[in-house]
């Protein structure tokens, strides 16, 4: 990969070994499970970044796997909120520091509380954005947990 993401600086300083997988976006879909077809991952293993809002905390970061929903009451209720809402995707760089499609867990502007759902656990190693459209990174998933100091919990629904 010619580029390095913030993120992938990150990872190197830490000795966490990752695999950058290329893929061409797509900006019709940018879904992650058209990312996991790009990538030829199984679809359960590619997880995307959510940003959200609570009426405490202020912005919680989630990472769900792409073939999921984000459950807001879940989230409200693990992240000590009595209301939780997605942020428009307008706020989104100027909370992270990332665009819509590019959004990683790792290297955000602030460190905000992130949940990772428990599903990230059943599995050795995980794919997350590189913090650019076209890069994914393949972690071990509890490097990428320990290193966004997340916790897992029950966070998504079909």
């Amino acid at each position: 990969m010619k580029i390095k993401t913030n993120a992938m600086r990150i990872l190197d300083a830490s000795k966490i070994e990752y695999i950058a997988y290329e893929y061409v976006p797509d900006e019709s879909d940018l879904s992650g499970i058209h990312v996991a077809e790009q990538i030829g991952l199984d679809k359960e293993t590619v997880f995307k970044t959510l940003i959200a809002k609570g009426d405490k905390s202020g912005p919680v970061v989630f990472v769900i796997p792409c073939c999921m929903e984000l459950d807001l009451k879940k989230c409200a209720v693990v992240s000590g909120n009595k209301k939780i809402e997605l942020v428009p995707v307008k706020e989104l760089l100027g909370l992270t520091g990332y665009i819509r499609g590019g959004c990683s867990p790792i290297g955000m502007k602030k460190k905000y509380p992130t949940y990772f759902d428990e599903s990230a656990e059943l599995f050795e190693k995980i794919t997350v954005s590189a913090g650019i459209k076209g890069c994914q990174l393949l972690i071990k998933s509890k490097d990428v947990i320990k290193i966004t100091d997340a916790k897992c919990a029950d966070i998504s629904s079909l």
